[in-house]
Protein backbone atom coordinates (compact mmCIF):
# COMPACT_ATOMS: atom_id res chain seq x y z
CA UNK A 1 0.00 0.00 0.00
CA UNK A 2 1.29 3.78 -1.10
CA UNK A 3 1.70 5.75 2.40
CA UNK A 4 2.67 9.09 0.33
CA UNK A 5 0.20 10.32 -1.72
CA UNK A 6 2.45 12.22 -3.56
CA UNK A 7 3.58 9.39 -5.31
CA UNK A 8 0.65 8.85 -6.85
CA UNK A 9 1.30 11.51 -10.13
CA UNK A 10 4.26 9.99 -10.92
CA UNK A 11 3.06 6.42 -11.13
CA UNK A 12 -0.06 7.47 -13.43
CA UNK A 13 2.43 9.29 -15.84
CA UNK A 14 4.71 5.48 -15.46
CA UNK A 15 1.15 3.44 -16.04
CA UNK A 16 0.35 5.84 -19.37
CA UNK A 17 3.77 5.94 -20.64
CA UNK A 18 4.19 2.22 -20.93
CA UNK A 19 0.99 2.19 -22.31
CA UNK A 20 1.43 4.93 -25.23
CA UNK A 21 5.17 3.18 -25.70
CA UNK A 22 3.16 -0.23 -26.25
CA UNK A 23 0.41 1.10 -28.58
CA UNK A 24 3.21 2.65 -30.92
CA UNK A 25 5.68 -0.26 -31.10
CA UNK A 26 2.28 -2.97 -31.60
CA UNK A 27 0.62 -0.62 -33.93
CA UNK A 28 1.67 0.41 -37.34
CA UNK A 29 -0.94 3.24 -37.06
CA UNK A 30 1.36 4.66 -35.14
CA UNK A 31 4.73 4.23 -36.36
CA UNK A 32 7.52 6.33 -35.92
CA UNK A 33 7.55 8.79 -39.69
CA UNK A 34 10.54 7.60 -41.58
CA UNK A 35 13.31 9.74 -41.80
CA UNK A 36 14.01 9.42 -45.20
CA UNK A 37 10.78 10.83 -45.95
CA UNK A 38 11.18 14.06 -44.06
CA UNK A 39 14.06 14.61 -46.23
CA UNK A 40 12.62 14.52 -49.78
CA UNK A 41 10.07 16.83 -51.83
CA UNK A 42 7.40 15.24 -53.50
CA UNK A 43 9.21 12.35 -53.21
CA UNK A 44 12.64 13.47 -54.83
CA UNK A 45 16.09 14.39 -52.56
CA UNK A 46 15.96 17.88 -51.72
CA UNK A 47 19.24 18.34 -54.61
CA UNK A 48 17.08 16.77 -56.80
CA UNK A 49 14.04 18.64 -56.28
CA UNK A 50 15.82 21.80 -56.73
CA UNK A 51 16.96 20.86 -60.28
CA UNK A 52 13.66 19.87 -61.04
CA UNK A 53 12.46 23.30 -59.56
CA UNK A 54 15.07 25.31 -61.46
CA UNK A 55 13.78 23.02 -64.90
CA UNK A 56 10.16 24.29 -64.00
CA UNK A 57 11.38 28.09 -63.16
CA UNK A 58 13.64 28.72 -66.04
CA UNK A 59 12.40 26.39 -68.58
CA UNK A 60 8.64 25.80 -67.84
CA UNK A 61 9.45 22.13 -68.16
CA UNK A 62 7.98 19.50 -65.50
CA UNK A 63 9.47 16.86 -63.80
CA UNK A 64 8.27 13.81 -66.57
CA UNK A 65 9.82 16.61 -68.97
CA UNK A 66 6.81 18.15 -70.42
CA UNK A 67 6.47 21.78 -70.60
CA UNK A 68 4.04 23.45 -67.54
CA UNK A 69 0.55 24.06 -69.12
CA UNK A 70 -0.87 27.51 -67.86
CA UNK A 71 -3.77 30.16 -68.63
CA UNK A 72 -3.26 33.84 -69.50
CA UNK A 73 -4.96 36.62 -69.87
CA UNK A 74 -8.32 34.32 -68.19
CA UNK A 75 -8.82 32.09 -71.21
CA UNK A 76 -5.57 31.78 -73.49
CA UNK A 77 -3.80 28.49 -73.56
CA UNK A 78 -0.14 28.43 -72.98
CA UNK A 79 2.67 26.47 -72.63
CA UNK A 80 5.31 27.00 -69.72
CA UNK A 81 8.23 27.34 -72.09
CA UNK A 82 6.48 29.95 -73.69
CA UNK A 83 5.84 32.30 -70.45
CA UNK A 84 8.79 31.28 -68.20
CA UNK A 85 9.02 32.33 -64.73
CA UNK A 86 12.56 33.61 -65.21
CA UNK A 87 11.43 35.69 -68.13
CA UNK A 88 9.25 38.04 -66.22
CA UNK A 89 11.24 37.39 -62.33
CA UNK A 90 14.55 36.87 -64.02
CA UNK A 91 17.09 34.33 -62.87
CA UNK A 92 17.46 35.50 -59.61
CA UNK A 93 13.84 35.94 -58.52
CA UNK A 94 13.92 39.11 -57.71
CA UNK A 95 12.04 40.86 -59.94
CA UNK A 96 12.09 43.80 -62.92
CA UNK A 97 10.77 46.64 -64.02
CA UNK A 98 10.52 47.51 -67.78
CA UNK A 99 8.36 50.70 -68.65
CA UNK A 100 4.91 50.61 -66.52
CA UNK A 101 5.27 46.39 -66.72
CA UNK A 102 5.84 46.02 -63.34
CA UNK A 103 7.20 42.61 -61.91
CA UNK A 104 7.49 41.63 -58.14
CA UNK A 105 10.15 39.29 -56.25
CA UNK A 106 9.42 36.22 -56.61
CA UNK A 107 12.41 34.26 -54.29
CA UNK A 108 11.47 32.74 -51.57
CA UNK A 109 12.96 35.73 -48.89
CA UNK A 110 10.82 37.76 -50.55
CA UNK A 111 7.44 36.09 -50.63
CA UNK A 112 7.40 34.58 -47.40
CA UNK A 113 7.30 38.02 -45.58
CA UNK A 114 5.38 40.75 -46.35
CA UNK A 115 6.16 43.28 -49.11
CA UNK A 116 6.41 46.84 -48.02
CA UNK A 117 8.21 50.08 -49.95
CA UNK A 118 11.27 49.32 -48.49
CA UNK A 119 11.68 45.72 -49.92
CA UNK A 120 11.52 47.75 -53.45
CA UNK A 121 14.45 49.44 -55.65
CA UNK A 122 13.14 53.48 -56.18
CA UNK A 123 12.37 52.38 -59.46
CA UNK A 124 9.49 49.73 -58.86
CA UNK A 125 8.55 52.03 -55.42
CA UNK A 126 7.66 55.08 -57.06
CA UNK A 127 5.75 52.97 -59.75
CA UNK A 128 4.15 50.27 -57.36
CA UNK A 129 3.23 52.87 -54.29
CA UNK A 130 3.32 56.06 -56.21
CA UNK A 131 4.35 57.87 -52.89
CA UNK A 132 8.40 57.46 -52.07
CA UNK A 133 7.60 57.70 -48.43
CA UNK A 134 5.07 55.30 -48.18
CA UNK A 135 6.06 52.33 -45.57
CA UNK A 136 2.74 50.31 -45.39
CA UNK A 137 2.46 46.84 -46.07
CA UNK A 138 1.27 45.89 -49.73
CA UNK A 139 0.54 42.38 -49.20
CA UNK A 140 1.00 39.68 -46.02
CA UNK A 141 3.32 37.33 -46.01
CA UNK A 142 2.76 33.99 -48.26
CA UNK A 143 2.42 30.32 -47.00
CA UNK A 144 3.02 27.38 -49.10
CA UNK A 145 -0.78 27.45 -49.71
CA UNK A 146 -1.55 31.32 -50.13
CA UNK A 147 1.12 31.00 -52.61
CA UNK A 148 0.04 27.98 -54.55
CA UNK A 149 -3.34 29.66 -54.89
CA UNK A 150 -1.20 32.70 -56.64
CA UNK A 151 0.35 30.67 -58.93
CA UNK A 152 -2.41 28.33 -59.84
CA UNK A 153 -5.96 31.17 -59.24
CA UNK A 154 -3.56 34.42 -59.62
CA UNK A 155 -4.96 35.94 -56.23
CA UNK A 156 -2.19 36.99 -53.63
CA UNK A 157 -2.52 36.70 -49.77
CA UNK A 158 -4.57 39.53 -49.45
CA UNK A 159 -7.01 38.23 -52.38
CA UNK A 160 -6.23 40.78 -54.59
CA UNK A 161 -6.02 39.66 -57.95
CA UNK A 162 -2.60 39.83 -59.92
CA UNK A 163 -2.38 40.78 -63.33
CA UNK A 164 -3.80 38.66 -66.13
CA UNK A 165 -0.78 38.57 -67.79
CA UNK A 166 0.96 36.38 -64.95
CA UNK A 167 0.02 33.01 -66.48
CA UNK A 168 -2.16 30.39 -63.94
CA UNK A 169 0.01 27.35 -64.06
CA UNK A 170 -1.89 24.05 -63.97
CA UNK A 171 0.42 21.62 -61.64
CA UNK A 172 -0.21 18.95 -59.98
CA UNK A 173 0.22 19.40 -56.48
CA UNK A 174 3.84 17.57 -56.23
CA UNK A 175 4.98 19.46 -59.10
CA UNK A 176 3.59 22.64 -56.95
CA UNK A 177 5.74 21.34 -53.76
CA UNK A 178 8.70 20.90 -55.87
CA UNK A 179 8.44 25.33 -57.67
CA UNK A 180 7.60 26.23 -54.28
CA UNK A 181 10.54 24.25 -52.90
CA UNK A 182 12.95 25.71 -55.40
CA UNK A 183 11.63 29.35 -54.90
CA UNK A 184 12.17 29.46 -51.50
CA UNK A 185 15.87 28.56 -51.55
CA UNK A 186 16.19 31.21 -54.88
CA UNK A 187 18.40 34.32 -53.86
CA UNK A 188 18.03 32.52 -49.74
CA UNK A 189 22.01 33.74 -49.33
CA UNK A 190 24.48 35.76 -50.57
CA UNK A 191 26.85 34.97 -53.10
CA UNK A 192 30.63 33.85 -52.42
CA UNK A 193 33.16 36.67 -52.06
CA UNK A 194 30.95 39.08 -49.59
CA UNK A 195 31.48 39.70 -45.96
CA UNK A 196 30.31 41.88 -43.83
CA UNK A 197 32.59 44.79 -44.89
CA UNK A 198 34.47 43.81 -48.16
CA UNK A 199 33.10 42.75 -51.26
CA UNK A 200 36.18 40.88 -53.41
CA UNK A 201 36.67 41.11 -57.04
CA UNK A 202 38.93 39.93 -59.39
CA UNK A 203 40.62 40.68 -63.07
CA UNK A 204 42.14 37.85 -64.89
CA UNK A 205 45.26 38.34 -67.01
CA UNK A 206 47.23 35.86 -69.16
CA UNK A 207 51.38 36.01 -69.75
CA UNK A 208 50.97 36.90 -73.15
CA UNK A 209 49.88 40.19 -72.86
CA UNK A 210 52.32 42.77 -72.72
CA UNK A 211 53.02 45.62 -70.38
CA UNK A 212 51.45 48.48 -72.38
CA UNK A 213 48.25 46.35 -72.33
CA UNK A 214 47.92 45.39 -68.75
CA UNK A 215 48.86 48.55 -67.88
CA UNK A 216 45.58 50.35 -69.58
CA UNK A 217 43.45 47.56 -68.25
CA UNK A 218 44.63 47.53 -64.74
CA UNK A 219 44.94 51.55 -64.41
CA UNK A 220 40.94 52.21 -64.29
CA UNK A 221 39.82 48.96 -62.53
CA UNK A 222 42.68 50.38 -59.68
CA UNK A 223 41.41 53.64 -60.04
CA UNK A 224 37.91 52.84 -59.22
CA UNK A 225 39.14 50.66 -56.63
CA UNK A 226 40.53 53.31 -54.64
CA UNK A 227 38.33 55.59 -55.40
CA UNK A 228 35.20 53.71 -53.83
CA UNK A 229 37.54 53.18 -50.94
CA UNK A 230 38.54 56.83 -50.07
CA UNK A 231 34.88 57.38 -49.92
CA UNK A 232 33.64 55.07 -47.49
CA UNK A 233 33.30 58.36 -44.66
CA UNK A 234 31.85 60.78 -47.41
CA UNK A 235 29.45 57.55 -48.35
CA UNK A 236 27.85 56.89 -44.64
CA UNK A 237 27.55 61.42 -43.61
CA UNK A 238 25.67 61.44 -47.31
CA UNK A 239 23.27 58.95 -46.19
CA UNK A 240 22.57 60.13 -42.97
CA UNK A 241 18.67 61.84 -42.28
CA UNK A 242 17.61 59.72 -45.69
CA UNK A 243 15.21 57.41 -46.43
CA UNK A 244 16.39 53.74 -45.59
CA UNK A 245 19.54 54.71 -44.17
CA UNK A 246 19.93 51.39 -42.68
CA UNK A 247 19.65 49.37 -45.69
CA UNK A 248 21.76 51.44 -47.81
CA UNK A 249 24.28 51.69 -44.53
CA UNK A 250 24.47 47.95 -44.62
CA UNK A 251 24.75 47.75 -48.51
CA UNK A 252 28.73 49.60 -48.53
CA UNK A 253 31.28 47.33 -48.66
CA UNK A 254 34.46 48.25 -49.29
CA UNK A 255 35.98 46.66 -52.62
CA UNK A 256 38.84 44.46 -52.67
CA UNK A 257 40.73 43.82 -56.54
CA UNK A 258 42.94 40.65 -56.97
CA UNK A 259 44.79 39.97 -59.89
CA UNK A 260 45.02 36.50 -61.40
CA UNK A 261 47.54 36.02 -63.16
CA UNK A 262 47.82 33.26 -65.52
CA UNK A 263 50.69 31.57 -67.07
CA UNK A 264 51.24 28.97 -69.76
CA UNK A 265 49.24 27.06 -72.58
CA UNK A 266 45.70 27.55 -72.09
CA UNK A 267 45.00 24.21 -70.98
CA UNK A 268 46.69 24.61 -67.81
CA UNK A 269 44.44 27.32 -66.67
CA UNK A 270 41.77 25.70 -65.50
CA UNK A 271 43.89 24.35 -62.80
CA UNK A 272 45.47 27.92 -62.07
CA UNK A 273 41.78 29.71 -61.56
CA UNK A 274 40.95 26.79 -59.41
CA UNK A 275 43.66 27.30 -56.85
CA UNK A 276 43.24 31.48 -57.28
CA UNK A 277 39.26 30.62 -56.42
CA UNK A 278 39.87 27.95 -53.49
CA UNK A 279 42.33 30.76 -51.91
CA UNK A 280 39.73 33.88 -52.21
CA UNK A 281 36.67 33.08 -53.41
CA UNK A 282 35.47 36.68 -55.56
CA UNK A 283 31.75 37.82 -55.95
CA UNK A 284 32.81 39.08 -59.68
CA UNK A 285 35.32 39.04 -62.35
CA UNK A 286 35.88 42.41 -63.81
CA UNK A 287 37.61 42.85 -67.18
CA UNK A 288 40.44 40.64 -67.96
CA UNK A 289 42.45 40.30 -71.11
CA UNK A 290 43.99 37.94 -73.49
CA UNK A 291 44.92 37.39 -76.97
CA UNK A 292 43.96 33.88 -76.99
CA UNK A 293 40.74 31.76 -76.86
CA UNK A 294 38.90 32.89 -73.89
CA UNK A 295 37.33 29.53 -73.47
CA UNK A 296 38.52 27.92 -70.68
CA UNK A 297 37.99 31.07 -68.59
CA UNK A 298 34.52 31.08 -69.97
CA UNK A 299 33.82 27.03 -68.47
CA UNK A 300 35.40 28.09 -65.36
CA UNK A 301 33.21 31.12 -64.75
CA UNK A 302 30.37 29.26 -66.04
CA UNK A 303 30.59 26.01 -63.99
CA UNK A 304 31.31 28.17 -60.46
CA UNK A 305 28.52 31.05 -61.27
CA UNK A 306 30.99 33.29 -60.91
CA UNK A 307 29.69 36.90 -63.32
CA UNK A 308 32.48 37.90 -65.63
CA UNK A 309 31.94 41.43 -67.12
CA UNK A 310 33.45 42.75 -70.18
CA UNK A 311 36.51 40.55 -70.72
CA UNK A 312 38.99 42.25 -73.68
CA UNK A 313 39.04 39.29 -75.76
CA UNK A 314 38.45 38.95 -79.63
CA UNK A 315 37.55 35.19 -79.37
CA UNK A 316 34.68 35.44 -76.95
CA UNK A 317 32.42 32.08 -76.89
CA UNK A 318 29.67 32.04 -78.85
CA UNK A 319 26.49 30.23 -76.88
CA UNK A 320 22.90 30.93 -77.03
CA UNK A 321 22.47 29.53 -73.21
CA UNK A 322 25.23 30.00 -71.25
CA UNK A 323 24.96 32.89 -68.64
CA UNK A 324 27.63 34.34 -66.23
CA UNK A 325 30.05 36.45 -69.14
CA UNK A 326 29.11 39.34 -70.47
CA UNK A 327 30.88 40.45 -73.54
CA UNK A 328 31.87 43.64 -75.25
CA UNK A 329 30.81 41.84 -78.38
CA UNK A 330 31.24 38.65 -80.71
CA UNK A 331 35.17 39.77 -81.75
CA UNK A 332 35.86 38.04 -85.08
CA UNK A 333 32.96 35.81 -85.22
CA UNK A 334 31.29 39.84 -85.94
CA UNK A 335 33.04 40.69 -88.22
CA UNK A 336 33.35 37.85 -90.15
CA UNK A 337 29.62 37.66 -91.16
CA UNK A 338 29.44 42.01 -91.66
CA UNK A 339 31.73 41.12 -94.65
CA UNK A 340 29.72 38.19 -95.66
CA UNK A 341 26.34 40.29 -94.81
CA UNK A 342 27.85 43.35 -96.97
CA UNK A 343 29.20 41.10 -99.88
CA UNK A 344 25.83 40.07 -101.05
CA UNK A 345 25.35 43.52 -101.94
CA UNK A 346 28.11 44.11 -104.13
CA UNK A 347 27.88 44.36 -107.39
CA UNK A 348 31.05 42.12 -108.11
CA UNK A 349 29.62 39.12 -105.77
CA UNK A 350 27.89 37.54 -109.14
CA UNK A 351 26.77 33.78 -109.34
CA UNK A 352 29.59 33.01 -111.21
CA UNK A 353 31.93 34.95 -109.08
CA UNK A 354 34.26 32.89 -107.22
CA UNK A 355 34.88 33.49 -103.28
CA UNK A 356 38.19 32.76 -102.24
CA UNK A 357 39.01 32.53 -98.50
CA UNK A 358 43.10 32.90 -98.01
CA UNK A 359 43.53 32.79 -94.02
CA UNK A 360 46.73 32.32 -91.95
CA UNK A 361 47.97 29.42 -89.73
CA UNK A 362 46.94 30.86 -86.72
CA UNK A 363 43.50 30.72 -84.33
CA UNK A 364 42.33 34.22 -84.83
CA UNK A 365 42.42 33.72 -88.81
CA UNK A 366 40.74 30.02 -88.27
CA UNK A 367 37.57 31.81 -86.52
CA UNK A 368 37.33 34.70 -89.25
CA UNK A 369 36.93 31.81 -91.98
CA UNK A 370 34.87 29.36 -90.27
CA UNK A 371 32.60 31.72 -89.50
CA UNK A 372 32.29 33.41 -93.23
CA UNK A 373 32.00 29.56 -94.34
CA UNK A 374 29.52 28.70 -91.95
CA UNK A 375 27.30 32.16 -92.53
CA UNK A 376 27.63 31.44 -96.43
CA UNK A 377 26.29 28.10 -96.32
CA UNK A 378 23.51 29.54 -93.77
CA UNK A 379 22.51 31.59 -96.51
CA UNK A 380 22.08 28.79 -98.99
CA UNK A 381 25.36 29.76 -101.19
CA UNK A 382 28.39 28.14 -102.06
CA UNK A 383 30.88 27.32 -99.89
CA UNK A 384 34.54 29.45 -100.15
CA UNK A 385 37.36 28.41 -101.35
CA UNK A 386 40.07 28.17 -98.61
CA UNK A 387 43.48 28.27 -98.93
CA UNK A 388 45.53 28.35 -96.23
CA UNK A 389 48.63 30.77 -95.60
CA UNK A 390 51.55 31.54 -93.93
CA UNK A 391 49.86 34.38 -91.57
CA UNK A 392 53.34 36.20 -90.71
CA UNK A 393 54.81 36.51 -94.11
CA UNK A 394 52.64 38.01 -97.63
CA UNK A 395 52.68 35.42 -100.78
CA UNK A 396 54.99 35.51 -102.79
CA UNK A 397 54.37 36.57 -106.60
CA UNK A 398 54.34 32.67 -108.10
CA UNK A 399 51.97 31.73 -105.05
CA UNK A 400 49.81 34.92 -105.98
CA UNK A 401 50.21 33.98 -109.57
CA UNK A 402 49.36 30.68 -109.85
CA UNK A 403 46.16 30.91 -107.36
CA UNK A 404 44.58 33.33 -109.46
CA UNK A 405 45.14 32.10 -112.72
CA UNK A 406 43.09 29.37 -111.15
CA UNK A 407 40.34 30.85 -109.62
CA UNK A 408 39.96 33.90 -112.25
CA UNK A 409 38.90 37.50 -110.56
CA UNK A 410 37.71 35.83 -107.07
CA UNK A 411 36.51 38.10 -104.54
CA UNK A 412 39.07 37.74 -101.71
CA UNK A 413 38.75 37.29 -98.22
CA UNK A 414 41.94 37.86 -96.54
CA UNK A 415 42.42 37.20 -93.13
CA UNK A 416 45.94 37.24 -92.84
CA UNK A 417 47.00 39.27 -90.51
CA UNK A 418 49.78 42.26 -90.52
CA UNK A 419 51.31 40.91 -94.13
CA UNK A 420 47.88 41.10 -95.56
CA UNK A 421 48.49 44.53 -97.21
CA UNK A 422 51.54 43.21 -99.23
CA UNK A 423 49.88 40.32 -99.99
CA UNK A 424 47.06 42.37 -101.12
CA UNK A 425 49.45 44.73 -103.14
CA UNK A 426 51.13 41.34 -104.80
CA UNK A 427 47.83 40.18 -105.98
CA UNK A 428 46.46 43.25 -107.44
CA UNK A 429 49.43 43.66 -109.37
CA UNK A 430 49.63 40.69 -110.93
CA UNK A 431 48.14 39.46 -114.83
CA UNK A 432 44.54 38.20 -113.07
CA UNK A 433 43.35 40.13 -110.10
CA UNK A 434 40.93 39.63 -107.49
CA UNK A 435 37.82 42.22 -108.05
CA UNK A 436 37.84 43.25 -104.42
CA UNK A 437 39.70 42.26 -101.13
CA UNK A 438 38.38 42.34 -98.00
CA UNK A 439 40.54 42.44 -94.48
CA UNK A 440 40.13 42.15 -90.97
CA UNK A 441 41.09 45.37 -88.96
CA UNK A 442 41.54 43.04 -85.98
CA UNK A 443 44.17 41.26 -87.45
CA UNK A 444 45.42 44.18 -88.38
CA UNK A 445 46.16 46.68 -85.85
CA UNK A 446 47.91 49.74 -86.57
CA UNK A 447 48.59 48.57 -89.89
CA UNK A 448 45.47 49.14 -91.35
CA UNK A 449 46.79 52.84 -92.31
CA UNK A 450 49.85 50.91 -94.22
CA UNK A 451 47.41 49.83 -96.51
CA UNK A 452 49.24 50.54 -100.04
CA UNK A 453 47.55 53.74 -101.45
CA UNK A 454 46.96 52.17 -105.20
CA UNK A 455 44.84 49.55 -103.77
CA UNK A 456 42.53 50.95 -101.45
CA UNK A 457 39.59 51.67 -103.95
CA UNK A 458 39.89 47.75 -103.99
CA UNK A 459 40.21 46.81 -100.36
CA UNK A 460 37.23 46.99 -97.99
CA UNK A 461 37.89 46.69 -93.80
CA UNK A 462 36.00 45.27 -91.15
CA UNK A 463 35.57 47.92 -88.40
CA UNK A 464 33.86 46.47 -85.31
CA UNK A 465 34.15 50.00 -83.55
CA UNK A 466 33.42 53.56 -83.57
CA UNK A 467 34.76 55.20 -86.42
CA UNK A 468 37.86 57.57 -85.52
CA UNK A 469 36.49 60.60 -87.32
CA UNK A 470 33.11 60.61 -85.44
CA UNK A 471 34.22 60.23 -81.77
CA UNK A 472 33.71 63.68 -79.90
CA UNK A 473 36.92 65.85 -79.02
CA UNK A 474 37.69 64.92 -75.53
CA UNK A 475 36.00 61.77 -75.64
CA UNK A 476 39.47 60.22 -73.52
CA UNK A 477 39.99 62.32 -71.65
CA UNK A 478 39.04 60.71 -68.37
CA UNK A 479 42.39 58.78 -68.80
CA UNK A 480 43.88 61.56 -66.86
CA UNK A 481 42.30 60.83 -64.00
CA UNK A 482 44.30 57.42 -63.08
CA UNK A 483 47.12 58.16 -65.40
CA UNK A 484 50.02 60.98 -65.27
CA UNK A 485 50.06 63.17 -68.56
CA UNK A 486 53.12 62.58 -69.82
CA UNK A 487 52.39 58.52 -69.69
CA UNK A 488 48.68 59.00 -70.96
CA UNK A 489 50.52 58.43 -74.63
CA UNK A 490 51.42 55.22 -73.40
CA UNK A 491 48.28 53.94 -72.82
CA UNK A 492 45.94 51.70 -75.42
CA UNK A 493 43.37 54.08 -75.61
CA UNK A 494 40.72 50.85 -76.65
CA UNK A 495 41.50 48.71 -73.76
CA UNK A 496 41.66 51.70 -70.91
CA UNK A 497 37.96 52.74 -72.02
CA UNK A 498 37.00 49.20 -72.02
CA UNK A 499 38.13 49.02 -69.24
CA UNK A 500 36.67 52.17 -67.48
CA UNK A 501 33.82 51.31 -68.70
CA UNK A 502 33.76 48.14 -66.88
CA UNK A 503 34.51 50.00 -63.82
CA UNK A 504 31.24 52.42 -64.26
CA UNK A 505 28.74 49.52 -65.22
CA UNK A 506 30.06 48.17 -61.77
CA UNK A 507 29.27 51.00 -59.74
CA UNK A 508 25.67 51.71 -61.13
CA UNK A 509 24.66 47.48 -61.21
CA UNK A 510 26.11 47.79 -57.20
CA UNK A 511 23.77 50.87 -56.85
CA UNK A 512 20.71 48.85 -57.10
CA UNK A 513 21.55 45.67 -55.53
CA UNK A 514 21.36 47.37 -51.52
CA UNK A 515 22.02 44.06 -49.53
CA UNK A 516 20.42 41.87 -52.03
CA UNK A 517 24.33 40.57 -52.72
CA UNK A 518 23.62 37.34 -55.74
CA UNK A 519 25.13 37.15 -58.66
CA UNK A 520 22.28 36.30 -60.55
CA UNK A 521 20.65 39.31 -59.73
CA UNK A 522 23.93 41.43 -60.39
CA UNK A 523 23.75 40.07 -63.98
CA UNK A 524 20.07 40.76 -63.66
CA UNK A 525 20.47 44.22 -62.87
CA UNK A 526 23.14 45.09 -65.65
CA UNK A 527 20.68 43.51 -68.19
CA UNK A 528 17.88 46.19 -67.25
CA UNK A 529 20.69 49.23 -67.58
CA UNK A 530 19.75 51.63 -70.59
CA UNK A 531 21.52 51.69 -74.15
CA UNK A 532 25.01 53.00 -73.54
CA UNK A 533 25.70 55.65 -76.00
CA UNK A 534 28.04 58.19 -74.89
CA UNK A 535 29.72 56.38 -71.92
CA UNK A 536 32.07 54.67 -74.25
CA UNK A 537 34.06 56.07 -77.01
CA UNK A 538 35.30 53.08 -78.43
CA UNK A 539 31.56 51.74 -79.78
CA UNK A 540 28.52 53.61 -81.68
CA UNK A 541 26.11 51.31 -79.00
CA UNK A 542 26.10 49.21 -76.55
CA UNK A 543 22.52 47.70 -75.02
CA UNK A 544 21.45 44.96 -72.99
CA UNK A 545 18.81 42.89 -72.20
CA UNK A 546 17.67 39.95 -70.27
CA UNK A 547 20.22 36.97 -71.41
CA UNK A 548 21.89 38.77 -73.89
CA UNK A 549 25.55 38.50 -73.72
CA UNK A 550 27.44 40.67 -76.30
CA UNK A 551 26.61 44.12 -75.59
CA UNK A 552 27.80 45.64 -79.50
CA UNK A 553 26.20 43.79 -81.57
CA UNK A 554 27.17 45.84 -85.40
CA UNK A 555 30.35 46.50 -87.21
CA UNK A 556 31.21 48.64 -89.70
CA UNK A 557 32.59 47.90 -93.30
CA UNK A 558 35.13 50.54 -94.23
CA UNK A 559 37.40 51.92 -96.96
CA UNK A 560 41.06 54.24 -96.28
CA UNK A 561 41.10 57.52 -98.20
CA UNK A 562 43.48 58.96 -100.51
CA UNK A 563 46.40 60.52 -99.37
CA UNK A 564 49.50 60.40 -97.39
CA UNK A 565 47.36 60.48 -93.91
CA UNK A 566 43.85 58.14 -95.21
CA UNK A 567 40.72 58.37 -93.18
CA UNK A 568 38.26 55.58 -92.54
CA UNK A 569 35.61 55.92 -95.10
CA UNK A 570 32.11 54.34 -94.13
CA UNK A 571 31.21 52.03 -96.81
CA UNK A 572 28.06 50.44 -94.54
CA UNK A 573 25.65 51.57 -91.92
CA UNK A 574 26.21 49.67 -88.27
CA UNK A 575 26.02 46.30 -89.91
CA UNK A 576 23.92 44.10 -87.61
CA UNK A 577 24.70 40.51 -86.55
Amino acid sequence: MLKNNDQWPGLLFAALFMIVFSLMTCSPAVAAPDIKTLNTVAGFSREKALKLGEDIYRRGILPTGEPVRAIVQDDIPVTGTMFTCESCHMRSGLGSIEGSVITLPASGPKLFKPLTAAELNDDLRLAVFKDKTSLSIRRPAYTDETLAIALRHGADPSGRKLNAAMPRYLLEDGDMEILIFYLKNLSASWSPGVTETTMHFATIITDEVNSRDRKSLLGPLEWFVRAKNARADYQRKKTAGRQFVEEMDRAYRLWNLAVWELKGPPETWRSQLEVYYRQEPVFAILGGISTRDWAPIHAFTEEHGIPCIFPVTDLPVISETDWYTLYFSKGLVQEAVAAAQYLEGLPEATPNTPVLQLFGNDPESAVLAQTFRDYRVSQGRAKPIDLVIEAERPLSREAADSILAEHKNPIVLLWSGRSAPATAEIMMRGPQKPKVIFMSSTLLGDAVYALPESIRKSVYLTWPYQLPGEIKKGAFSFMNVWLKPQETALANRTIATKAYFTGNMLVEALMHLKTNFYRDYFLDVISMIKDQTSKIPVYPRLSFGPGQRYASKGCYIVQLSQGPSPELIRRSEWVVH
